[in-house]
């Protein structure tokens, strides 16, 4: 089986990526033009440039996968053209799921972000299932996320009725991969930090 992964380049998505070889999973990265690849170094992955405003290189990324997982984003705290977070992060993602129809891709997992979960009222943590707004979001980035969030869960709704493929928005994109958390710990610990 094949799995095409976005965002291998960072931290996380280099993460998804080295468990998903672990665990068998042929792995395909996206990565853009000129990109830094050295958190790939040693890892028998093949490597893809594409761009997720590019909808014709995402097609062909993802001809031939079974399996999506995508990670990527643009992250940042501030951008002088805001409009890039809702490009990549929104209009990209829509872009992306809907060339994984295209070709028919049996499973997504899509990563959000913590920053597009609610906050109760009364304060404490929140959950999945906490109600939020976009006015809650701060920022672009958690907006951005936040909406991207929006229409990956219309776009399942809309696939589990017409396919049954299965859509899946994790915030944490360790619970989707079997062992992953194991090779999340050995990464941080290589890095020289401590591992909760």
């Amino acid at each position: 089986m094949k799995a095409l992964v976005t965002g291998a380049t960072g931290f996380v998505g280099g993460a998804v990526a080295r468990a998903l070889v672990k665990t068998g999973i042929e792995v395909r990265v996206l990565s853009r033009k000129g990109a830094d690849l050295q958190n790939l170094a040693g890892l028998p992955v093949e490597q893809v440039d594409g761009d997720l405003r590019n909808p014709e290189s995402l097609r062909r990324a993802l001809t031939g996968c079974r399996q999506l997982y995508h990670v990527a984003a643009h992250y940042a705290l501030w951008a002088k053209d805001p409009s890039i977070f809702y490009d990549i992060n929104v209009t990209g993602t829509r872009t992306l799921l809907e060339a994984a129809r295209e070709v028919g891709i049996e499973r997504t997992v899509y990563c959000s972000t913590i920053g597009a979960i609610g906050l109760p009222l009364g304060g404490g943590p929140g959950t999945e299932e906490t109600p939020v707004s976009l006015e809650q979001m701060a920022g672009h980035y958690k907006r951005s996320k936040y909406l991207a969030e929006q229409e990956v869960l219309k776009l399942a709704r809309e696939q589990a009725k017409a396919t049954g493929a299965k859509v899946e928005v994790v915030n944490d994109p360790f619970e989707a991969v079997e062992g992953a958390q194991a090779v999340y710990t050995d990464v941080w610990a290589s890095m020289g930090f401590e591992a909760e």
